[in-house]
């Protein structure tokens, strides 16, 4: 059964960004990327990450797609011609599938055939995975650098936000 919830997910996941790239209009976009952010939520509960789930659907479904509706709503973008018309999808197609046999010829070139991964060679994860106490550890201990360099790209970006919101106020 959890197997089966996996796939469905990862579907549902795969179909959802799908629909986010292929989307005429931002907003459906933008709905769309909701709907891959809960599924990849689904596919954290499954792990039993339920802390990275919650955060998932906090963080990037609440915050960033709201972000996102904001920008769409204040920028409000002109009607202009469909980047989907017969020639531009034919052409991204062909982009598309060259991309993919130079990938596949790269992989097989580099790699001595597919290897299936033997389930008694893998380790389980700790009993602290996903857990509050685990994800803090090793965001605390670990990656404390990275953690003040997020913080200080943040910080430079509500700045950044304020003087473009004021500069736009004055004129």
């Amino acid at each position: 059964m959890e197997l089966l919830m996996f796939y469905l997910f990862a579907i549902a996941t795969i179909v959802f960004a799908l629909l986010t790239v292929l989307q005429h209009k931002p907003v459906a976009a933008a709905m769309s990327l909701v709907g891959a952010m809960f599924s990849l939520a689904g596919i954290y509960v499954l792990l039993h990450a339920h802390l990275i789930a919650a955060l998932q659907i906090i963080v990037y479904a609440g915050a960033v797609v709201v972000l996102i509706l904001f920008v769409i709503m204040l920028l409000t973008p002109e009607e202009k011609e469909s980047p989907f018309d017969k020639r531009n999808l034919i052409r991204r197609f062909v982009y598309i599938s060259i991309s993919m046999i130079v990938f596949l010829v790269i992989v097989g070139l580099f790699s001595d055939g597919l290897h299936v991964v033997n389930p008694a060679a893998l380790q389980a994860p700790g009993p602290d995975f996903g857990t509050t106490k685990g994800v803090g550890a090793v965001l605390f201990k670990n990656h404390y650098i990275s953690f003040e360099v997020v913080s200080f790209v943040l910080l430079a970006a509500v700045v950044g936000a304020v003087i473009l919101a004021k500069k736009r106020l004055d004129a």
